[in-house]
């Protein structure tokens, strides 16, 4: 490995394979979070997001549920305050598009009951649910792996968010969602790789972009 003269694909490949790398450290880090450790930080997470500018005067939110045994951050409680709110909800989609790729987006719940496991790891909107489109939802948030100060995040793997986020923002806000031992200096970036405005933990609210100053 020469890494000062290497060429753009070697050094594409050397920030895979550290990607891979993080995800399975940070999965197996989070998986070994108590229940009660995620159930507390998750909470503060809550009560911070509840109080944030964009969510407080949001009339659409779209959410993620936590995937079972992953130890993800759980934001059923927010969705149950949006919805007594009478906040519209969104939540995401992955429609197989018969080529071997998939159909992503959100589409609108009217409960959380809506939601449903089709063939993946995270429950989904039923099929005949209205789809979003660019202007339905005012807030995305987004689920992280890892997330730097400056909004990039690293996901699972599949790409959902970094092809679904140019759709529907801007206009809507989005904003990474993770635990405080999730947020690390900084993060292999490659050009598909999409930034969200707001990084939100049990710990800090970051705004690299001056979000919340302009509201």
């Amino acid at each position: 490995m020469k890494p000062l003269d290497a060429d753009a694909d070697t050094l594409a490949a050397l920030g895979q394979r550290a990607k891979k790398q993080l995800r399975a450290r940070l999965s197996a880090t989070r998986r070994a979070l108590p229940p009660s450790a995620v159930q507390a930080r998750s909470a503060r997470i809550v009560e911070v997001l509840a109080s944030l500018p964009p969510l407080a005067s949001a009339r659409s939110v779209a959410s993620f549920w936590p995937m079972e045994g992953r130890a993800e951050v759980d934001l059923r409680p927010l969705d149950r305050m949006l919805g007594e709110r009478g906040v519209v909800r969104y939540y995401p989609f992955m429609d197989p598009n018969g080529t071997g790729g998939f159909r992503t987006g959100f589409r609108r719940v009217a409960s959380a009951s809506d939601l449903e496991l089709r063939g993946r790891r995270f429950v989904e909107p039923p099929r005949d649910a209205p789809t979003a489109a660019s202007g339905d939802i005012d807030v995305v948030l987004v689920p992280a792996l890892a997330v730097t100060p400056d909004g990039q995040r690293l996901g699972f793997g599949s790409g959902f968010y970094d092809a679904t986020l140019p759709d529907v923002a801007p206009p809507a806000v989005t904003i990474a969602v993770a635990f405080s031992f999730q947020l690390l200096g900084e993060l292999f970036v490659e050009p598909h790789d999409v930034a969200c405005d707001l990084v939100v933990t049990d710990a800090t609210v970051l705004d690299p972009r001056g979000i919340l100053t302009t509201r």
